[in-house]
């Protein structure tokens, strides 16, 4: 089978302080678009809420983190330069950012720029973690569903540069349920935002598994689903609470190809052959011909888990 190439590449950031403005941050993520695009990407993909410090980790009103960490419009008068050097460079790009909508929902969104600097694709975060009371006791707050709402877009997929490409952001990749939508309506690759904390403050999680889990995700959901998964992470010591690193490429075999080595700023890259995804598509994971959906009913019926009803026994 011939080769379907496609430069993909992946912006990890290192720690966005409190006090680091969206110019110095927009400033990091344009270095990281330049080596990218010398590199021979067609593709950069940046973390989740990469314009500012991950402020959900902080208590305070709705109204004061809208005024500090929320995007009004995008692009907006610091990141116009990101669309504007995309375009000049010919280069698409992933970003996260906190979004207030027109109608002041809030949402945790990424969105898929082409190499026309035009936003093709919007994607609002569904599966939130975290709570939304407040947690005196803690570490740290995770406060994702005081301060967004659910996405209310669903999963979609975009053909854009010369492939079908999906979007999902940091816990959404711990479900499988968002891969096999995406799988279903032809992605080729998925390009995953996120920011992870090393310790869990809901229970005493061994570090190393932080890790461990993350990349056991992303890399079951590229084999399962043939597609190329591209997750960009924001890591290192964030105002004294320490986000993981592991921004990966990996192929619909399942193997990483390419991962970040440190906690900074750091672009890795790949020449990604989209063929090799039609391969499983067509040899193992042939969903016309395979798939049973008429008993996955559950799927849909449940949210949460529950004995199995009106089952009769066997003879």
């Amino acid at each position: 089978m011939s080769k379907r190439p496609f430069g993909l590449a992946v912006a990890q950031m290192g720690p966005v302080q409190p006090d680091e403005t969206r110019r110095q941050a927009v400033a990091r993520l344009l270095a990281m678009m330049r080596e990218a695009h010398a590199r021979g990407a067609k593709l950069v993909v940046f973390p989740e809420l990469a314009l500012t410090t991950f402020f959900p980790r902080y208590w305070m009103t709705e109204e004061e983190a809208v005024a500090r960490y929320f995007e009004k419009e995008m692009p907006g008068p610091d990141t116009r330069i990101l669309f504007d050097t995309a375009r000049e460079l010919g280069i698409g790009f992933y970003l996260g950012y906190a979004e207030v909508a027109s109608d002041g929902r809030r949402f945790n969104t990424s969105i898929l720029v082409d190499t026309n600097a035009r936003i093709v694709g919007r994607y609002r975060k569904i599966h939130l973690p975290g709570h939304s009371d407040h947690k005196p006791q803690a570490p740290f707050q995770h406060l994702e569903k005081k301060f967004f709402e659910v996405g209310n877009e669903g999963f979609n997929v975009w053909e854009t540069l010369g492939t079908r490409i999906g979007m999902c952001l940091c816990n959404d990749r711990r479900w499988t349920e968002a891969w096999r939508v995406l799988a279903l309506q032809g992605a080729e690759v998925v390009a995953l935002g996120y920011n992870t904390p090393s310790l869990n403050i809901h229970w005493n999680e061994p570090v190393h598994l932080r890790m461990f889990h993350h990349l056991l995700s992303l890399q079951a959901a590229a084999y399962q689903n043939a597609v190329w998964v591209a997750a960009a992470g924001k890591a290192g010591v964030e105002d004294g609470s320490h986000l993981i690193a592991g921004s990966a490429i990996v192929a619909p075999t399942g193997e990483i190809v390419a991962q970040a080595q440190g906690e900074e700023d750091e672009v890795i890259f790949c020449q990604a052959d989209l063929a090799l995804g039609d391969t499983f598509k067509q040899h193992i994971f042939n969903f016309a011909a395979h798939r049973r959906p008429e008993h996955y009913g559950l799927i849909l019926e449940r949210v949460g888990a529950g004995p199995a009803l009106g089952k009769t026994p066997l003879p």
